[in-house]
C-alpha cells in the first residue's frame, strides 16, 4: 500500500470520526428546537422533524411564566458578575505575573489547588455566612459568591500576562507611569483576547449556574432562568415539557451570540493563555 494510499484512508477516517462527533453533539440540541416547535406537551415523539409547528410554547413562557423577569434577574447578575469577576481574575494575574515578593509561589499553588476543589463543597459555609449577613434570597449574595470564586483562575491570565514583553512595563515605569496606569494603558489593550476569553467564560458560567443560585435564591421575583425553568417541571402536576424546551433554546440564545461574535478573540486567548509561563 503507497504511502499516499494510507494518507487517503485516514483522511477517509478522519472525516468518518467528524462527522459522527457532529452528528452527536447537534443531535440534542436540534431535538430541544423541535420540541419546543411540536404542538402539545410531551418531548416524547417518533419523530424527530414534528408533523405540526406552533410558537405558542415561547409565548406561554411569557404569559403564565414570569420568564421576563427570570431573564433580567439572570442577565443583571451575569453582567454584573462577568465585569467584576473579570477585574478580579486579571489583577492577580498580573501582579503574579510582574511581581516577585515573598511568598509569591504558595500564594500560586494555594490559590490553584482551591481552584480544583468543587465549588459545591463550600456551599453549606457559604449560605451560612450569607445568612449572618442577612443576604439570602438577594442578587447581590449570587454575585458576590461568583464574583469572589473568579480569581482563582488566574492562571490563564498569569500565563498571558507572562508573554508581553517586559521592556514595555519598564519602559513606562521609566516615563513615571505608576502600575495601575501600566496595567489600564499599556498591558490591558494589549491583553484583548485574554480579556474575551475570561469575560466570557464568566459570563456562560453565571448565566447557567443552578445549584447556588437556587439554594440562595427563594422568592418568585428573584429567580433566575435555571432555576425557574426547573421550578416549571419539578411538581408532579408539570407537563409543559415542550415550554420547557422553548425556555431551554431561550438561554442558549445570548450565550450562543457572543460565542459567534468572538468567536476568533476566544481561540487565541484560550491558546495563548494554556501555555504556562
Amino acid at each position: 500500500m503507497s504511502r499516499k494510499t494510507r494518507g487517503s484512508i485516514w483522511l477517509t477516517i478522519s472525516y468518518v470520526l467528524l462527522a459522527v462527533v457532529g452528528v452527536f453533539s447537534v443531535y440534542p440540541a436540534l431535538w430541544v428546537l423541535m420540541s419546543s416547535l411540536r404542538t402539545g406537551n410531551s418531548l416524547y415523539s417518533e419523530a424527530l422533524i414534528p408533523t405540526s409547528f406552533t410558537f405558542g410554547h415561547y409565548a406561554n413562557l411569557f404569559d403564565k411564566y414570569d420568564f421576563a423577569q427570570w431573564y433580567i434577574n439572570t442577565l443583571k447578575i451575569a453582567v454584573t458578575t462577568t465585569v467584576i469577576g473579570t477585574i478580579l481574575t486579571l489583577l492577580p494575574g498580573y501582579a503574579f505575573s510582574i511581581f516577585r515578593f515573598s511568598g509569591r509561589k504558595t500564594m500560586m499553588s494555594t490559590l490553584m489547588v482551591l481552584g480544583l476543589f468543587p465549588g459545591f463543597m463550600s456551599m453549606i459555609a457559604v449560605f451560612i455566612l450569607l445568612n449572618l449577613m442577612n443576604l439570602l434570597n438577594t442578587h447581590f449574595a449570587v454575585i458576590l459568591v461568583y464574583a469572589a470564586g473568579a480569581p482563582l483562575f488566574f492562571l490563564f491570565a498569569k500565563s498571558y500576562f507572562d508573554t508581553i514583553p517586559k521592556s514595555l512595563v519598564e519602559a513606562a515605569r521609566i516615563d513615571g507611569a505608576g502600575h495601575l496606569n501600566i496595567f489600564f494603558r499599556i498591558v490591558t489593550p494589549l491583553s484583548t483576547p485574554l480579556i474575551v476569553y475570561t469575560a466570557l467564560s464568566i459570563f456562560a458560567g453565571s448565566f447557567t449556574d443552578f445549584i447556588f443560585a437556587k439554594l440562595v435564591l427563594r422568592t418568585p421575583e428573584k429567580k433566575t432562568l435555571a432555576v425557574g425553568l426547573f421550578d416549571m417541571i419539578n411538581t408532579r402536576q408539570a407537563t409543559d415539557f415542550t415550554t420547557f424546551a422553548a425556555g431551554c433554546v431561550l438561554i442558549a440564545v445570548p450565550i450562543t451570540f457572543l460565542f459567534i461574535l468572538l468567536q476568533r478573540l476566544l481561540t487565541e486567548g484560550l491558546t495563548a493563555g494554556a501555555e504556562k509561563g
